[in-house]
């Protein structure tokens, strides 16, 4: 699994100012809606019906929400980075400013697993984080997520 399959460049945006957890979901997923066709409404209802059974803020700025979905056939990624951090409710109680979301098929099992531990690898790496917190070209930012790594343990 690379997250070249996963986010698709007109995925990846940069936010000014969002004012809320719920007005940052629903950013989420407007974005999804426009690069993958998902439902706006759907996307945004998983998002918030996973984030009710715990924060998804992993700390050091970062969150990763993510939801299942039905009619959905494949795992695809949401990247936003705000120039303003937002408070998350994180694990570490940092405002947050990168901000990675998952959706996946309902019945996804063990590749949702793994998705979203690529991911959470992908967002551990400090020389990324650092290089995604110093650009704020969309596409820029999409290159330097999908550069193929070394596979770590996780």
């Amino acid at each position: 699994m690379e997250l070249s399959k996963l986010l698709m460049p007109g995925a990846v945006r940069v936010l000014g100012q969002v004012t809320s957890k719920k007005r940052l979901f629903q950013e989420l997923g407007e974005v999804a809606s426009s690069a993958y066709g998902l439902n706006a409404s759907v996307a945004i209802d998983g998002l918030q019906e996973r984030e009710s059974l715990g924060p998804t803020g992993v700390g050091h700025g970062i969150a990763l929400p993510h939801a299942r979905l039905e009619d959905l056939d494949r795992i695809v990624g949401v990247f936003l980075r705000l120039e303003k951090p937002l408070d998350y409710d994180s694990v570490d109680r940092q405002p947050v400013d990168l901000v990675f979301a998952l959706f996946a098929p309902k019945d996804s099992g063990v590749d949702h697993l793994k998705a979203l531990a690529l991911v959470s690898r992908t967002m551990r790496d400090s020389a990324v984080v650092t290089k995604l917190r110093a650009n704020t070209d969309p596409a820029k930012l999409h290159a330097i997520l999908t550069e193929t790594r070394a596979p770590q343990a996780a």
